[in-house]
């Protein structure tokens, strides 16, 4: 007999998602909304809901080949069209496009006198012709929940969403439901009870009087989903989630270096400067120099043709702009060339997740090689030090994953530890630069030295930070009899110093011609002497010359004689035997 062959069922589909078009909620829910199933979006007043809603047909509609059907209890079409045409959204175009069609349903419990059985038989009708007439693929219902507030017969009223949500998925459109958030409930009357596949919670929440809205996904039927709270900005492009936990730790590490735009700094950094794409902190307290390190550091990132993106918590554009001249800077020339762009805000403009989703788009739009957040020690102000630490933390793991380099300041508290941030965030930076205030001899000045840098060699030298109007000089640091020398001390001691070599210098000038002189004089007796050698000489060699002539002299006089001799004793004899001889 054959064994039995177990059962196999088939793997279930997975569930088909719905692109909303709205930047990051695709990420959060992992590829959109589901198809053709209705999901509902809930939440207090004033916290996006209709916006969203109104954003997921437009975006559909434009960018996504999906027409689709707004059906409003509560704004007219022509308060819509208005509203919307500050996002960019030009609801007209697309509804004389048949792209989009705008349905306002006015329900008012005063004016409706209910007689007889009660249905919704004709929003059906009115829901059945948009879709029909435009082919839509997408279906708002902003706000359904009016419905309640129109009708008594709750039980009947209950009964007609479900075969209301019944038709929507027969036509097979994806339906987005709006609802209010009730005191203990998603919804003032229960609307989850019947939107069961996913459900999105919008909030709007007021911390020390700055706003912040925030996205939940409470639920989604048959798909993985982001479980976090998300922070979403409203901005004049629509919406925009940021999703945060997605960020982890796989950015890549380039071995490329870049100037810090101090030759002498890159010299303390092993010759090169900072690793490209890494993070850069540098603290210090009040007026130690920071602002003007970054100005440098961004002025050389441009000289490079790099493109530099300056957040400033404390200061506007144009205060920057002319300080930076003071030093010799000239920003402007970089921001009118399309290299440099400024985003100046306060930091109570609303809370750290909405400056954390500001910053991605700024980032994202200007496409930047080098960012500077000047300081980030502000953010404290908009909450507290445990929350900025935390979207600091995720901003640099960002900025890393894009190998675009953070130039960060930070304001430290004075009588505190030099070693210690006001946030805590040097554990996660690279290069940590302290600049410090020294006193001596009724003076302030400034010292810069390098805690620490990653993978690279780097100085442990203090060096004094001077500022002047050819920008940030670094100076050795003295050491006197007293201990460390800056400002005046170090100037009257390089004086000395310098006063020193120039006696030292001069000293060795006279000597030197004091030896030329006796060199000079040396000379002189040796050509005498040589003269007079000489002389003697020619003397000697004509007193020779006279020896040996009259050594001659006397030696032709003797042939001479002696040849007379010879010829007196010779007798006369003839010619023949004269010559034989």
């Amino acid at each position: 007999m054959a064994p039995k062959r177990a059962d196999k069922t088939p793997a279930a589909a997975p569930v088909e998602k719905c692109p909303t078009g709205i930047k990051g909620l695709d990420e959060v829910t992992g590829g959109g909304i589901p198809r053709g199933r209705p999901t509902l979006i809930c939440g207090e007043t004033g916290c996006g809901k209709t916006l969203l809603a109104m954003e997921f047909l437009v975006r559909g509609a434009t960018e996504l080949g999906e027409p689709g059907v707004y059906v409003s209890f509560e704004e007219k079409s022509e308060e819509l069209v208005q509203d919307f045409a500050s996002l960019g959204f030009d609801l007209l175009d697309m509804v004389s496009r048949n792209v989009l069609a705008l349905d306002y349903i006015h329900i008012e419990r005063s004016e409706i006198e209910e007689t007889g059985g009660f249905d919704l038989e004709g929003l059906f009708v009115r829901l059945a012709h948009a879709i029909d007439s435009t082919g839509a693929r997408r279906v708002v219902l902003d706000t359904i929940e009016s419905l309640f507030s129109g009708f008594s017969h709750d039980a009947v009223l209950r009964a007609e969403l479900r075969r209301l949500f019944r038709f929507l998925k027969d036509k097979k459109v994806t339906t987005v439901i709006t609802g209010e958030q009730g005191s203990n409930t998603l919804t003032r009357y229960g609307l989850e009870e019947y939107v069961a596949d996913c459900v999105i919670l919008l909030n709007h929440k007021v911390t020390e009087q700055i706003a912040t809205r925030r996205l939940r996904i409470v639920k989604y039927r048959g798909s993985s989903h982001g479980t976090n709270e998300y922070p979403f900005l409203i901005d004049a492009q629509g919406i925009s989630v940021l999703p945060i936990s997605s960020i982890g730790l796989e950015h890549p590490a380039p071995t490329d270096r870049i100037s810090s735009g101090v030759s002498r700094l890159d010299a303390m950094l092993g010759g090169q400067g900072f690793f490209k794409g890494s993070s850069v902190l540098v603290t210090g307290t009040a007026g130690t120099g920071k602002s003007s390190l970054a100005a440098h550091f961004v002025d050389a990132a441009c000289r490079r043709g790099e493109r530099c993106l300056y957040f400033s918590f404390e200061e506007s554009r144009n205060q920057i702009i002319r300080n930076m001249l003071s030093i010799g800077i000239d920003l402007k020339q970089w921001l009118d060339g399309d290299l440099l762009q400024f985003y100046n805000v306060r930091p109570t403009l609303y809370g750290l997740e909405m400056h954390l989703v500001s910053i991605h788009k700024a980032v994202e739009a200007f496409c930047p090689d080098v960012v500077v957040v000047d300081p980030i020690s502000n953010l404290v102000t908009a909450s507290n030090p445990f929350e900025a630490k935390s979207m600091l933390s995720r901003l640099i793991d960002y900025l890393k994953l894009r190998q675009i380099t953070a130039f960060c300041t930070d304001l430290t508290v004075a009588g505190r530890s030099l070693e210690q941030t006001e946030i805590g965030i040097s554990s996660v930076m690279d290069t940590w630069l302290l600049l410090q205030v020294i006193e001596g001899s009724g003076e302030r000045n400034r010292g810069l030295f390098i805690l620490k840098s990653r993978g690279m060699e780097h100085s442990n030298q203090v060096r004094e930070f001077c500022l002047t109007s050819h920008g940030v000089q670094l100076c050795d640091v003295y050491l006197g009899p007293g201990g460390v020398l800056t400002g005046s001390g170090r100037i009257a001691q390089e004086a000395r110093e310098r006063a020193e070599a120039l006696e030292r210098c001069q000293d060795i000038e006279r000597k030197k011609r004091e030896i030329e002189r006796k060199k000079a004089l040396l000379e002189a007796q040796i050509a005498a002497l040589t003269l007079e050698i000489q002389t003697e000489r020619e003397d000697l060699e004509r007193a020779i010359e006279r020896e040996n002539l009259r050594r001659e002299q006397l030696a032709e006089t003797a042939r001479s004689v002696a040849r007379n001799r010879q010829s007196d004793a010779l007798p006369d004899l003839p010619f023949e035997a004269v010559s034989a001889s």
